[in-house]
């Protein structure tokens, strides 16, 4: 769905957290169970230290791959114009994979279905949108999940507070027709690598990108039938996030944390608590995964340093919001430490120049796709300059007959 464009903010120095006005701080909330919104630039933070790829196997545990924003819609997408970018990037980790010999499982950021998600098990876009893209080798190993905010706007859990509503979830890491996710948060523990694994659901922080923002909540909301029930979900499910990661970080004897939700760290200004755990290495070794934004990086997000993190948003599926559209290897070595680098795709496959737009308006280029439910500042503004187009003016826009 169009959205405002915002500028990318001068890079600046990352001192302390700034002060923040909601701050939703870990709680009882439960534990959880073991087991269209644009993304926008930000302030660069700084640039890590380069990690050398390819151990020799004989050197290695195991390693895994990392991938985001990746179920390209052929009716409804931003500039990444077909799904040839993500099938370029699925027969890149299939090469990675064979030549690794050792993939363990894949990390799965989410995003996985532009643009609405999945409606149950038995959506055709399961077929489509992965089995068809994924080569049934790289679905042999377990795809480890969580939801992008895209994934919820059609899904029925957005609208339960009970996590086996949801069409994404299931508990069984044996059945590789669809991901492994027992819940919206959860945890996996890898003895044998000195891993542990925690998927968080933190879509309630869908417009962290804005640091000034008072109040949160989860804006795509508005696209389903629920907006509060909605809302009260995400944010409830945040708070179990949290709950969640900081008692794995106090609990857990692995050496190493493979920690991922949707969003990059700088989406976490308003959870300082959270960036201050991510930031501890007195204990683990922490790498974080997210995405959101359509890129792959370390430089655009907030450093967590001397810990680890990247952006893995660029798998392909909607738009280039920088120049590497790819995924993210980890490899690790037999004393147990985990190295990570990118494995990208050319440029020009995924994001050639966009030909020019017949409407009026620079952000109105989406217009001829206009399924006249958004009714932000944006969506009005270019039914307004364009009065040829698919949908009545605001308020109340509609269909043409």
């Amino acid at each position: 769905e169009p959205t405002t464009a915002r500028p990318t903010p001068k890079p600046t120095p990352q001192p302390a957290m700034q002060v923040i006005v909601e701050r939703d701080e870990p709680t009882t909330a439960r534990p959880t169970t073991a087991a269209p919104t644009t993304a926008r630039p930000t302030t660069a933070a700084p640039a890590p230290a380069a990690q050398t790829p390819g151990r020799p196997a004989a050197d290695r545990k195991g390693s895994f791959l990392v991938i985001g924003d990746w179920g390209f819609d052929a009716g409804l997408h931003g500039n990444v114009g077909s799904v040839r970018c993500q099938q370029a990037i699925a027969d890149k980790m299939l090469k990675k994979m064979e030549e690794l010999g050792d993939v363990q499982f894949v990390i799965n950021v989410g995003d996985s279905f532009y643009p609405h998600g999945v409606t149950g098990k038995g959506d055709p876009q399961w077929f489509a949108k992965w089995r068809n893209i994924y080569d049934e080798k790289l679905r042999s190993v377990p795809w480890y999940s969580v939801y992008g905010n895209h994934d919820f706007q059609h899904d029925p859990g957005a609208c339960s507070a009970h996590p086996t509503d949801g069409a994404q979830i299931n508990g069984d890491i044996d059945n590789k027709d669809f991901f492994y996710m027992p819940d919206y948060s959860w945890f996996k523990e890898h003895p044998e690598l000195n891993v542990e694994v925690i998927g968080l659901e933190l879509n309630h922080y869908v417009m962290g990108w804005n640091h000034g923002l008072k109040m949160h909540h989860f804006e795509d909301c508005q696209y389903t039938p629920c907006a509060a029930a909605c809302k009260a979900n995400a944010h409830t499910r945040a708070l179990e996030a949290f709950h969640l990661f900081h008692s794995r970080a106090a609990q857990s004897q692995a050496k190493n944390l493979l920690v991922f939700s949707h969003y990059p760290t700088d989406y976490f200004s308003a959870a300082p608590h959270f960036m201050a755990g991510l930031r501890n290495s007195s204990k683990h070794h922490i790498t974080y995964f997210g995405g959101h934004r359509h890129d792959v990086d370390q430089t655009t997000t907030t450093s967590i340093h001397p810990n680890v993190n990247w952006l893995v948003g660029g798998g392909g599926g909607w738009s280039c919001d920088g120049g590497n559209q790819g995924f993210v290897v980890g490899e690790i070595s037999n004393d147990f430490q985990v190295t990570t680098y990118a494995e990208l795709v050319d440029k020009d496959m995924c994001c050639a120049p966009p030909p020019k737009s017949p409407w009026k308006g620079a952000s109105c280029g989406w217009l001829a796709k206009d399924n006249c439910i958004n009714h932000d500042h944006v969506a009005c503004s270019c039914r307004k300059m364009n009065p040829d187009g698919p949908c009545t003016p605001c308020p109340n826009s509609h269909k043409k007959r």
